[in-house]
């Protein structure tokens, strides 16, 4: 056991410092207590924590008031110290309140022990001024050199190894399952489950079962039992693509799971406990949408730990000639043909195209290209492919009605900055007629 790790508990009730100190003892931490904020803070002022475990609410003050100032005071004190919140279910917009004050996180009572001790590792992982990341970085097939990735990489690098949630923020096309995936296989959990799910193609009718799975007839066509997602992945990581789309009564479920690791399939009363990494991604504004009351803030802060944002292809085009390349060889050692030579000219014209569609566009382009061009790739190759202008480099509609389509669907996507259910209503049809033609497409 590891005793350097030296945790503050503070609350009012002795049961609930017992309790806790008790459990953190066990888990090899040193401990100790303070049951107001008054003896907190002359303890925050003497001694250096490692954590902090604070209750929002103390006998004086029943509004939380008492606990955010004592929180602020805490982070003039001790900046660097996480402090993960206390409070119950009921005063979840407190502990919302509070993480905008600059707390860690925060756990809700009664606590799953095995969910609290998670949030604590975490915390103090990312906090550790040791060296977290594992001994050799694997990409996961990750290209490119422009600097804006590598910052990525490396702090993809630095969180994988702990249990932190991530929030991955990006244009369609620009890779967010890939570092999904590259923080999956660089962690711990790296020989358990890689469960994704595209929460846009969830009807809220079907959520329930799809996420937390049913039992025998639960409801009509349930002959047998099925295991949601959130069970397939136990003690592995689980990837939530395209959160902005939930449902917000489909948001409330969700926190719930992520807040109690614990779930109750249809037509089952008997909760489950699952072990899981939760890892979410997006190409919508979620501050906007928790202004505008269409995300929960709550959720959003529980997903959010650590956020990161994927460069638009337009914004790394020095990555490009080591994808065209990367791209090339991927697809003619596919099907079986010798590797084609591409012209400077080729390359130049593809450095400087708008790629609203991003790395998935210029995959797609040299995929057509290498199956049609013959040994060697010129500008004409790609221009007139893709019904592109060669001097302006403007798309321009031309083709089959497939590519027009196609082409219809990525300016949609590029008009509503990747919001499926504006590019919808842009092009006139369903969210869910949209979904089924991007997949069509390979535009998932």
């Amino acid at each position: 056991m590891d005793f350097e790790n030296m945790i503050l508990i503070i609350d009012d009730d002795s049961a609930v410092r017992l309790s806790l100190g008790l459990l953190l003892k066990r888990a090899g931490y040193e401990v100790d207590y303070a049951e107001n904020p008054d003896e907190a803070l002359a303890k925050i002022r003497a001694v250096e924590y490692d954590l902090i475990l604070m209750d929002m609410n103390y006998t004086r003050s029943t509004t939380g008031e008492e606990g955010i100032e004592l929180l602020m005071k805490t982070r003039i004190f001790q900046p660097e110290t996480p402090v993960i919140l206390i409070t119950a279910w009921g005063s979840i917009e407190l502990a919302v309140k509070g993480m905008k004050a600059g707390a860690y996180d925060f756990i809700t009572k009664p606590w799953n022990n095995h969910v609290l001790l998670q949030r604590v590792k975490t915390a103090l992982s990312l906090n550790s001024k040791e060296d977290q990341t594992p001994e050799s970085f694997n990409r996961g097939g990750i290209i490119g050199n422009n600097k804006s990735l590598l910052e990525l990489l490396s702090t993809v690098e630095r969180i994988a190894p702990t249990d932190a949630p991530v929030l991955i923020l990006g244009e369609n096309g620009t890779g967010k399952e890939m570092i999904a995936n590259a923080i999956h296989i660089n962690s711990k959990r790296k020989t358990a489950p890689f469960v994704m799910v595209n929460l846009g193609g969830i009807s809220q009718s079907l959520f329930e079962s799809e996420m937390f799975g049913h039992a025998k007839g639960a409801f009509t066509g349930a002959v047998t039992a099925r295991k949601g997602r959130f069970e397939m992945a136990d003690k592995g990581t689980i990837f939530l693509d395209e959160i902005g789309d939930l449902d917000m009564s489909c948001q409330v479920k969700l926190l719930r799971v992520l807040q109690q690791h614990t779930f109750e399939p249809l037509g089952d009363s008997r909760p489950k406990k699952v072990d899981i990494r939760v890892v979410c991604a997006t190409n919508a504004d979620l501050s906007s949408m928790v202004s505008q009351r269409t995300f929960r803030e709550d959720l959003f802060y529980r997903i959010n730990l650590i956020t990161l944002r994927l460069p638009a292809l337009r914004e790394r085009r020095d990555d490009i000639p080591l994808l065209v390349r990367h791209f090339i060889s991927e697809v003619a050692q596919r099907s079986g043909t010798g590797i084609p030579e591409i012209s400077s000219d080729a390359m130049e014209f593809l450095s400087r195209l708008p790629y609203p569609g991003n790395i998935r566009q210029l995959k797609n382009m040299v995929e057509r290209a290498v199956l049609i061009g013959g040994n060697r790739l010129e500008k004409e190759t790609f221009s007139s492919m893709e019904g592109i202008n060669a001097d302006s480099a403007d798309l321009k509609p031309a083709g089959t009605l497939d590519y027009m389509e196609k082409l219809a669907i990525e300016e949609a996507l590029a008009k509503s900055e990747g919001n499926l259910t504006q590019a919808s209503r842009i092009l006139g049809i369903t969210r869910q007629t949209l979904y089924r033609r991007m997949e069509k497409y390979g535009m998932r």
